[in-house]
């Protein structure tokens, strides 16, 4: 089992480890180029690769679709009474409680853990939680929702994957391979820039940080638990449901925080500390799981 963890949590580890001394040796990296390339290139292709080669039923996607917004809306409501309770601004701190980091962590993670079925469940949510941090995410930082961010190349994939997967089409190999090709680029690239990202991030107030960061990871494990026994899953579909839902903040939180002028140095805090936290936590975490998977 030892062996096994380790081939699971080393390649996420060493990629990010890559980012971070690139950053540290103050080599360029285009964050913002990065970023676009792999929200509307690399993620959608990987969405549609994934998903539209699933060997399931459409409604096993839409579960944990559900299952996903569920959590979120888990996040948000619990995340606005504990932030109501202790006086601090929902409008800073209710985002990088509510949004994981589903991408850059979860989908390695998810496809290291459980495979391939994993990585398109895997997938399935970090595609659905892009959307929704794209929309009810800017409700939390500014007060108002725009629909208009639905309209991305990300929430296309996931509608041509499903008309893929419902309608049983056969698509061309020369697009599939295409497709396969481009996806290849997002893993890697989303693992380097967590670590450009935490090699420039700094901490800011402490106690207060690690008090919210906790937060974020036990709240993350506990939802996911709850809401695994609720809607009954097994298996994989149980394994990356809980996994996803422990995810530390979301870096894309910070670059919110930015957008929006709220507190970025103090929302930076939290992403970099449950990240550092997550990476100690996360055997322990994938040992449970992996135990309850073969049990």
């Amino acid at each position: 089992m030892i062996s096994e963890l380790v081939s699971i949590v080393t390649p996420i580890y060493l990629i990010a480890g890559l980012g971070f001394g690139w950053a540290r040796a103050a080599r360029h990296y285009d964050t913002r180029l990065v970023t676009d390339l792999v929200m509307t290139v690399g993620a959608p292709c990987l969405v549609f690769s994934s998903l539209s080669e699933l060997e399931t039923s459409p409604g096993s996607l839409l579960a944990m679709v559900g299952a996903t917004l569920a959590a979120l809306l888990s996040f948000l409501v619990i995340g606005a009474v504990f932030l109501r309770l202790v006086r601090l601004p929902i409008e800073t701190y209710l985002g990088p409680l509510a949004f994981g980091n589903t991408g850059n962590m979860g989908l390695p993670l998810c496809l290291f853990a459980f495979g391939g079925e994993g990585l398109a469940l895997g997938t399935c949510f970090f595609a659905t939680t892009s959307i929704a941090h794209y929309t009810l995410g800017q409700w939390t930082w500014s007060g108002r929702v725009s629909l208009a961010e639905i309209n991305t190349p990300l929430t296309w994939s996931v509608v041509a994957a499903v008309a893929v997967l419902s309608l049983d089409l056969s698509v061309p190999i020369w697009f599939s391979r295409t497709v396969d090709l481009l996806s290849g680029i997002t893993i890697p690239l989303m693992q380097i820039s967590l670590g450009v990202s935490l090699a420039q991030l700094r901490l800011a107030d402490l106690p207060r940080t690690l008090a919210l960061s906790l937060v974020r990871l036990g709240l993350g494990i506990g939802v996911g638990v709850a809401l695994a026994e609720l809607f009954a899953f097994e298996g994989v579909a149980r394994g990356v449901l809980i996994l996803d839902c422990a995810m530390p903040a979301a870096v894309l939180n910070y670059m919110m925080a930015e957008r929006h002028g709220r507190s970025p140095q103090e929302v930076a805090s939290v992403v970099v500390l449950s990240t550092l936290l997550s990476f100690a936590t996360l055997p322990f975490l994938l040992d449970w799981l992996l135990s309850t998977l073969s049990s």
